[in-house]
C-alpha cells in the first residue's frame, strides 16, 4: 500500500496497516533539527505521508526594512519579532469600513502554477493537496485588524459581508487553478477557535463564514478530491455544521482542547482528524519516554476504524529539543 492509498483510506474511515503521519517545522526548529542534512534527504529517510504547500500570497522582504515582508494582498507583515513563519500585522490596510478602500490582491498566477507542478513532481507516492491560507476569517482581520474585524460584524455587518465576498471571490480564481491539477484534495487554513470557544462565536461563524465555506468546499470537491480543513483552538460547537458543508478531515487536534476519546466517539465516523501530538505543551516539555506513552496511548483512542492522521498539533516551534522530535519520529514510524 502506497503512502497515498493509507491516507485514502484513513479518510475514508477505513483501518490501514500503518497510522499515517506528517511533519512540519517553524524555520528555526527545522534549521536546528536538519543539523547540515539537506531538507530533502531528512524527509526521504524520515517520511511523512503528506505533501502539499499553501498559498497565503508570496510575502515579500522590503530591502529596506528587514523582517518586514508585503504579500499580494496589500498586506505588510512584521517578522522582526519571535514569530519569523507568519509574523504581526504591521498596520491594517483598511482602516474603517469603507469597502472602497479594498485593495485589489494581485492573482500570481505564474508563481501558483509553478508551486503546483513542484509539488507534483516531487510527490513521490505521499497524498498530495494545494492549500489556501489565511483563507476567511484570517483574511478578514489581516486587513482591518483582527479587533476590529470582530467589532465590524456587529456594527457594519454589510461592510463585514461585502470584504468576505472579495475574499471569497479571489479564492475562487486560485481554487479554479489548484483544479486543473490532479491533487488528492484542497486545504483551507482559517483560525476561528481560542482556548475555549470560537473567536467570534457559533453565531456570527454561522452568519459569515460558514456560507462562503461553503461554497469553496463546493468548488473544491470537483473530481473527488478530499476537504481538508485547519484550525487552531476549540471550535467543536461546529463540527456538524463542517460535515454539513462538506468537510472530510479536520487540522490540528489539540489535546489541551478536546476530548480525544469523546470527539472520536461522536465524529469519528464522519471526520478524519489529523494533529493530536501537543505543541503547545507535551513536546516542548515532556521527556522522550512520556512522549512515546502519549504517542501510543493516542493512536490506541484515534487510531481505531482509521480516520486519524498523527502528526504534532502545529509546525514544530523552537522551543521543543531535538531528542523529543526524534522519539517522536521514531514512535510515528512504528504505529
Amino acid at each position: 500500500m502506497t503512502r497515498r492509498e493509507a491516507v485514502i483510506r484513513a479518510l475514508k474511515h477505513e483501518e490501514t496497516e500503518h497510522i499515517p503521519f506528517h511533519l512540519e517545522f517553524t524555520a528555526q526548529e527545522e534549521e536546528k533539527v536538519l543539523q547540515g542534512t539537506s531538507k530533502e534527504d531528512f524527509f526521504k529517510k524520515h517520511g511523512g505521508y503528506l505533501h502539499y504547500f499553501q498559498y497565503w500570497g508570496y510575502p515579500t522582504e522590503h530591502e529596506d526594512r528587514p523582517g518586514y515582508f508585503t504579500d499580494d494582498f496589500g498586506v505588510t507583515w512584521n517578522r522582526s519579532g519571535v514569530d519569523k513563519d507568519i509574523g504581526v500585522v504591521d498596520d491594517p490596510v483598511i482602516s474603517e469600513p469603507d469597502i472602497s478602500l479594498y485593495p485589489t490582491p494581485y492573482l500570481n498566477e505564474k508563481r501558483i502554477r509553478e508551486e503546483c507542478e513542484r509539488l507534483l513532481a516531487t510527490k513521490e507516492d505521499k497524498f498530495c493537496f494545494a492549500g489556501i491560507g489565511f483563507s476567511m476569517f484570517e483574511r478578514l482581520w489581516s486587513y482591518v485588524g483582527i479587533e476590529d474585524a470582530l467589532i465590524y460584524m456587529i456594527t457594519d455587518p454589510d461592510f463585514v459581508h461585502e470584504l468576505l465576498d472579495k475574499i471569497l471571490d479571489f479564492n475562487l480564481k486560485v481554487i479554479d487553478i489548484f483544479n486543473e491539477y490532479p491533487f488528492d484534495g484542497i486545504y483551507f487554513g482559517d483560525d476561528w477557535g481560542q482556548q475555549r470557544g470560537m473567536i467570534m462565536g457559533a453565531p456570527l461563524w454561522r452568519e459569515f463564514i460558514k456560507p462562503r465555506m461553503e461554497i469553496m468546499y463546493r468548488h473544491a470537491k470537483k473530481n473527488g478530491k478530499f476537504i481538508l480543513q485547519h484550525s487552531c483552538g476549540d471550535i467543536e460547537e461546529v463540527f456538524d455544521d463542517l460535515i454539513e458543508i462538506g468537510l472530510d478531515c479536520y487540522q490540528t487536534v489539540q489535546p489541551e482542547i478536546y476530548d480525544l476519546k469523546s470527539i472520536k466517539e461522536k465524529y469519528g465516523e464522519k471526520l478524519c482528524f489529523w494533529g493530536t501530538i501537543s505543541t503547545q505543551q507535551a513536546l516542548p516539555n515532556l521527556s522522550p519516554s512520556e512522549i512515546e506513552n502519549i504517542i501510543a496511548d493516542t493512536a490506541k483512542i484515534m487510531g481505531k476504524g482509521g480516520g486519524f492522521i498523527i502528526s504534532p498539533t502545529h509546525a514544530i516551534p523552537q522551543d521543543v529539543p531535538l531528542e523529543n522530535v526524534m522519539k517522536m519520529i521514531e514512535c510515528f514510524k512504528k504505529l
